[in-house]
């Protein structure tokens, strides 16, 4: 059980109150709710419920009630947040709640809505309510919309004061405040919060500092058992990474059963099975995702933005898939992609590690990529197994500590990648890094699997040092080999993806690399392909331009200097 308590200290809910939904595949295919049974206080949701449908919506012709244009699911939704709320003990018995749900489909209206009728329903003296925008823009926004539902009542005009210049709605009775706060320009820290609402989770959870704020904005909770945490987002326009993907993984493991918490995980996403095989394409399968289709969200523009986006090329088709239909973004869709990235997936072999590498390979050598302080260090180990000639990959990578505050836009990943033990954070790449690059050298000059030369390729730049770490540990000049970069690479850039694709290279499912592919971008240089860091931008790719620097080594069908290699017993393995 400790897992129940790995984030934010929360204890598991009461069995009846259990938020797992184990079918969410079927009713996702059937339209069905994506809510579960649970024992709502009744008297305390509908009271809610009747609040937030009287509520008028602000940016829409005639101004109707959010009762007039809302769907059944909104109206669930609400019921199960504060139907939640228990009257007679003033306790919550779900904390958090976590809405995806695509563009367009009312997130924005519905979290201002929300706030309010929270702030009308609120018995706590001085409570404070706060609306979290992931930009100074869309703060402004959220706050007009809360204002505006504010201003079209005269009741509440009455009740509420309303400060635009703060971005601040104060109740005249209670003294319970509204802050619309924006995650580049306030700062959360203390926070007392009762009611905390974010709009566009994937954008605040990119933010470096995000796990901190994720921390004080619950840990003010703690102190206010009526509370209550809302995260409305779409997917991520990238492979989610950092916070998001936490916050993700979090909300898929308490539907499906993995995790029990007081959080209920309302998520309009297709089954695996389905974003696999591309079925978002198929306009029978929007509905699904898109709980507002035929209200605010039209199929025929649906259509259209899937015609403009197939036809812009593969970004803008992640894109559309990524905000219209919450498919989570994978390496198939960058545009410029390296080829490889379309079968890097299938050529993963997790279970297959250095020590397996080396032990049933007959020959094996090293690619080396270096860089500056906001780059990595990269190097990958290349195997040729003794029975099946496939190749066998296994990468590792070392970065300056300061690539964090250099390039904070990738620093959730490297951290992740930190966490995994593939990626070391050193103070000093030539005392602590390149140490460990040649020791790996050497457990495999150990194992007699180097040929008799031209076993370590790397890119000539920036790698002196490691050339005399090398030659003190007893290599030779003879075992080194500057691989030329760019047009001259391409024979490994190219042989690569057809090696993946036909099964006779695979790799070790590292975290790492999976990253590094979906970085890489191509750009044509005459008659050939070639793969840079200009092209990728900030997003790293010297791991991977290690291993094709290992792939420009191996190609040339090197013969290990100790001729005997890795010999295979059954299926045990034993290092000759």
């Amino acid at each position: 059980m400790a897992d129940l308590f790995a984030v934010g200290d929360q204890p598991a809910p009461a069995p009846a109150w259990r938020t797992s939904v184990p079918d969410w595949e079927q009713r996702i295919r059937d339209r069905r709710s994506l809510i579960p049974d649970l024992p709502l206080y009744d008297a305390v949701a509908e009271k809610a419920l009747r609040i937030f449908k009287r509520l008028r919506v602000p940016d829409l012709i005639g101004q109707p009630t959010y009762g007039e244009v809302c769907d059944d699911w909104v109206f669930d939704f609400v019921r199960v947040i504060f139907g939640s709320y228990n009257p007679d003990t003033r306790r919550r018995m779900l904390k958090e709640f976590f809405l995806l749900v695509p563009k367009k489909n009312g997130k924005s209206a519905i979290a201002a809505a929300i706030v309010v009728t929270a702030a009308i329903l609120n018995e706590r003296p001085e409570a404070e309510m706060v609306l979290i925008a992931p930009t100074q823009e869309i703060s402004g926004i959220a706050f007009k919309q809360a204002a505006g539902i504010v201003r079209l009542d005269p009741e509440l005009m009455r009740i509420f004061q309303v400060t635009p210049h703060q971005k601040r709605i104060k109740h005249r009775t209670t003294l319970c405040e509204i802050k619309i706060l924006s995650a580049d320009g306030d700062v959360v820290t203390g926070s007392k919060a009762a009611v905390v609402l974010i709009d566009e989770t994937h954008v605040l959870a990119s933010k470096q500092k995000a796990p901190d704020i994720f921390l004080e904005l619950r840990g003010g909770l703690k102190s206010r058992p009526e509370g209550f945490l809302l995260q409305i987002t779409t997917q991520s326009k990238d492979r989610p990474t950092g916070q998001f993907e936490k916050e993700l993984r979090r909300a898929r493991d308490v539907r499906d059963g993995k995790l029990e918490l007081p959080l209920l995980a309302v998520m309009y996403e297709l089954p695996d099975e389905m974003s696999e095989k591309e079925e978002w394409r198929d306009p029978a399968t929007w509905p699904m995702v898109n709980p507002n289709l035929g209200r605010s969200v039209m199929a025929k523009d649906l259509a259209d933005d899937l015609v403009a986006a197939e036809a812009d090329g593969p970004e803008a088709l992640a894109l559309f898939a990524s905000q219209h239909l919450n498919v989570q973004v994978g390496l198939g869709l960058k545009t410029g992609r390296w080829v490889g990235a379309d079968y890097w997936a299938g050529a993963a072999q997790p279970a297959l590690s250095i020590e397996e590498v080396l032990a049933t390979s007959e020959v094996a050598v090293v690619g080396i990529d270096g860089g500056g302080l906001d780059d990595l260090l990269g190097m990958t180990i290349l195997g040729r197994h003794a029975q099946t000639k496939v190749w066998q990959s296994w990468s590792r990578a070392w970065a300056d500590r300061d690539v964090l505050r250099l390039r904070q836009s990738i620093a959730p990943e490297l951290e992740k990648l930190v966490e995994q033990g593939e990626l070391t954070l050193v103070d000093n790449i030539e005392e602590e890094a390149n140490p460990e690059v040649v020791d790996l050298c050497v457990r495999v000059r150990s194992a007699g699997l180097f040929p008799e030369q031209d076993g370590i390729g790397m890119d000539p730049e920036g790698v002196g040092s490691i050339i005399d770490g090398l030659v003190a540990a007893g290599f030779s000049i003879e075992d080194i080999r500057a691989i030329s970069q760019g047009y001259k690479l391409n024979a490994a850039i190219k042989t690569t993806p057809v090696k993946l694709k036909n099964g006779s290279m695979v790799h070790c499912g590292q975290r790492l690399m999976t990253w590094c592919v979906g970085n890489a971008k191509t750009e044509a240089r005459g008659n050939a392909v070639i793969v840079t860091k200009a092209q990728s931008g900030s997003a790293k790719i010297d791991p991977l331009m290690s291993l094709f620097n290992a792939v420009q080594l191996m190609s040339w069908n090197p013969v290990a200097a100790n001729t005997k290699g890795a010999i295979v017993i059954g299926s045990d393995y034993e290092v000759a």
